[in-house]
């Protein structure tokens, strides 16, 4: 079992040194703080994200969050392999509340336990109705533009970039992720 952990953790520790930074970290971040977690549970598309490893070649991506009865919340992330009809992927996960608008996830949740397993998935800003929503970590290294529905406006689009240009991050590298028609 020790030498499982420890080969683990030296996965993650060199798949994670090479992570590419989309955001300068010297502007600081905020949060939705009046995020309603009952609010944001369901189906989200995902609209763009900033290129991430674990989500090479992933196409008509969606996220599930749904209610524990221990206060966490389940995270079922599907993606299309290659295109928008391509295989199926999934991965599994368990997301915890930290504190408001702040959120941290793990898709090993066997071994919870490991603080370094959890990564940060702060809520920067969500629509007053929850039909779009930006997501972001302090870190840099990943951020997103989910939205209820496939697809969105331009309008939306522009002012989704705009909350996270003012949380530091570089939108050019935001890559537009091919959706299903609702």
């Amino acid at each position: 079992m020790l030498r499982r952990l420890i080969a683990i953790a030296s996965i993650f520790a060199a798949t994670s040194a090479g992570a590419e930074g989309y955001r300068d970290t010297t502007v600081p971040m905020t949060v939705d703080t009046t995020l309603d977690l009952t609010q944001y549970l369901g189906k989200w598309y995902e609209i763009a994200r900033f290129p991430n490893r674990f989500e090479k070649d992933c196409m008509a991506v969606t996220a599930e969050y749904s209610a524990r009865g221990d206060g966490r919340i389940d995270v079922l992330n599907t993606c299309r392999k290659g295109a928008v009809d391509g295989p199926v992927k999934q991965a599994k996960g368990v997301a915890r509340p930290v504190e408001a608008g702040k959120l941290e996830v793990t898709f090993v949740p066997g071994l919870s336990v490991l603080g370094f397993l959890w990564g940060d998935y702060w809520v920067l800003d969500v629509t007053g109705d929850y039909s779009v929503a930006v997501v972001g970590a302090p870190e840099g290294t990943t951020g997103w533009i989910l939205a209820r529905a496939a697809q969105i406006s331009d309008t939306e689009y522009e002012a989704a970039q705009a909350v996270l240009r003012a949380n530091g991050y570089d939108t050019d590298a935001l890559y537009r992720v091919p959706q299903t028609k609702d």
